[in-house]
């Protein structure tokens, strides 16, 4: 064997585990889950092979479009704001003021907080009766509504707590910033350009991809809400007026409430064909929009 083999030998020898786990615990689930799309699976039978009822089954499923509108509305709103809240914050914390590091670890650290336990402690803050929420609404004489127990004030502390929780976006802003050339500005300031035009023609196209990027994992992370409103509303079923049952949370109790492991399989993937669906047309359009150096 010729020395160049064998170092291609040594570099699959090193990558093996890697590569049988990815296709035993990803490639295989995968293909197993796309044939049970189409299979009826109660889970203490066998599977029976039935076409593409399932994805016709769809169609007609009140609940499955109820748990779609929820997911796209959560995700409408929760993804401009976030990225205007985390976008503004950046530019805060990445200018000369005092304690930015303080300011700095007091956004991150939610992003740290497990899911559940924050979901828990916004489920006493939000409490109608005795959350701190509406004490301090009526500290300045402001009826505190009951955010947990009516539709639209559930939706909207479903919206508060995912906007608290950008840290992480915050942080990769922070660092984009950082990376914008200080010559781009210095030439916009002898061009005489103000605050917001400065913004708008230097810093957005610079930090453009890591935008893009961030609206894809918001996206993705949308498409995959599941653990706060489970946690929020105390049961699977999404709060008031199921205004929380999102489509992640259908699909878990259709697979291991209800049994239906085939539907529940058929469900999966047309979540993952409307994730790749928005990911591939993102970046179809940001190509006249986001700003590639070089």
């Amino acid at each position: 064997m010729t020395r160049e083999g064998r170092e291609n030998l040594a570099g699959w020898v090193w990558v093996s585990p890697w590569v049988i786990g990815f296709g035993v615990f990803m490639l295989l689930p995968m293909a197993m889950s796309l044939y049970y799309s189409f299979t009826e699976y109660p889970m203490l039978e066998g599977p029976v092979w039935v076409g593409a009822e399932n994805y016709a089954r769809m169609l007609g499923d009140g609940t499955f479009w109820k748990t779609l509108w929820n997911t796209a509305w959560y995700g409408a709103v929760v993804i401009p704001l976030a990225t205007a809240l985390s976008l503004v914050i950046a530019g805060m914390l990445t200018s000369k003021v005092r304690a930015g590091g303080l300011f700095q670890a007091a956004v991150f650290i939610p992003t740290l907080v497990p899911l559940v336990a924050s979901a828990m402690i916004w489920m006493w803050l939000f409490n109608g009766r005795h959350g701190l929420v509406n004490r301090a609404l009526g500290l300045v004489g402001v009826d505190g509504p009951v955010w947990l127990e009516r539709a639209g004030w559930a939706a909207c502390a479903l919206v508060i707590i995912a906007l608290w929780g950008v840290g992480q976006q915050v942080m990769i802003y922070c660092a984009a910033l950082r990376e914008v050339p200080e010559s781009l500005y210095e030439a916009a300031d002898l061009d005489g350009m103000g605050p917001v035009r400065r913004f708008v023609s230097v810093t957005l196209p610079m930090i453009s991809p890591v935008i893009l990027f961030n609206v894809i994992t918001l996206t993705i992370g949308t498409l995959q809400v599941f653990a706060l409103p489970l946690a929020l509303f105390q049961n699977s079923k999404g709060g008031p007026g199921q205004v929380g049952y999102f489509y992640t949370m259908y699909m878990f109790d259709k697979a291991f409430a209800d049994g239906e492991m085939g539907y529940a399989s058929a469900l999966a993937w047309v979540q993952l064909v409307l994730v790749l669906g928005l990911t591939w047309l993102m970046f179809k359009v940001s190509g006249r929009v986001v700003h590639t150096r070089g």
